[in-house]
């Protein structure tokens, strides 16, 4: 690697110098890197690590955003930035930025039609997210957030060994199948040397548009068992409302308000394990 003082996990690193294999663009300076995980696709996973990086901005904070996940790149459209292309110049990749600052890097940026499949094996998806660290000139950042690939597979191996993480948010729902499913992300990230700072359960309960009374529709005991088997602490709960199931659509900006009050207790929870 470039140097030991340019890389966020320095002080808390488990490795070795001499063997450590990650590499750090001299030109960027990422004090703490954090990936959202969840071992399973479609339990909003990548809405989880959007709504983290625009509750981080609000905050002050110099953010970036890496979409991992690069057979299913989701943040362009998270974000509101479809069609837009990354730019480059030699080896250097430069993010999109939206306007409120936010860096953000995805295949869907260096392709043509964001609908193609990415038809490529495993070791040449983990390539991609390597240069999405070594190549992208983020600058200088207090957070960078990784949206990580569903499976313990080759390319949240990539992401472990290759970027140096200082955590890891686990993202589930209250279903016991799940659970379990995620439970094999936390053993992975326990075996890799990376702390599991806690879990979101997303699509917690629904709100009865009557009286208000949280509905929860499993009853909890899985989620319980979950935190309780594996040593870790509930970051928060996020209901299944419309401003979370359509971010995609209706936009973060157009509900910001009742978004940020669901999302602020849990961006503090998170900023308590892992601060700049």
């Amino acid at each position: 690697m470039s140097s030991c003082n340019s890389c966020p996990s320095q002080g808390s690193c488990s490795k070795e110098s001499t063997s450590c294999g990650i590499v750090n663009n001299p030109a960027n300076k990422i004090k703490k890197v954090i990936g959202v995980m969840s071992g399973k696709g479609g339990v909003g996973k990548s809405t989880v690590s959007t709504l983290l990086v625009k509750q981080l901005a609000n905050q002050g904070y110099k953010v970036g955003i890496m979409d991992a996940d690069i057979t299913g790149p989701s943040i362009p459209r998270l974000l509101g930035l479809s069609g837009e292309r990354a730019g480059g110049k030699g080896n250097d990749i430069y993010p999109v930025v939206t306007k409120d600052g936010i860096k953000v890097i995805s295949l869907n940026f260096l392709v043509e039609n964001e609908n193609d499949p990415v038809l490529w094996r495993g070791p040449i998806v983990g390539r991609a997210v390597k240069q999405f660290w070594e190549d992208v000139i983020w600058g200088e950042l207090d957070y960078l957030i990784i949206d990580m690939p569903p499976g313990t597979g080759d390319v949240a191996l990539t992401v472990m060994q290759s970027i140096p993480l200082n955590g890891i948010v686990m993202v589930s729902v209250p279903q016991d199948m799940i659970s379990m499913i995620v439970a094999k992300a936390v053993k992975m990230a326990n075996q890799m040397n990376v702390e599991v700072v806690g879990v979101v359960e997303n699509m917690s309960y629904v709100v009865c548009p009557g009286c208000e009374t949280k509905i929860k529709l499993f009853n909890g005991e899985s989620t319980d068992n979950f935190l309780k088997e594996n040593k870790l602490e509930l970051l928060g709960e996020l209901p299944m409302i419309s401003s979370i199931c359509n971010l995609s659509v209706e936009g973060y900006e157009a509900n910001k308000e009742e978004i940020n009050n669901i999302f602020n207790p849990i961006t503090k929870n998170i900023l308590n394990k892992v601060r700049v």
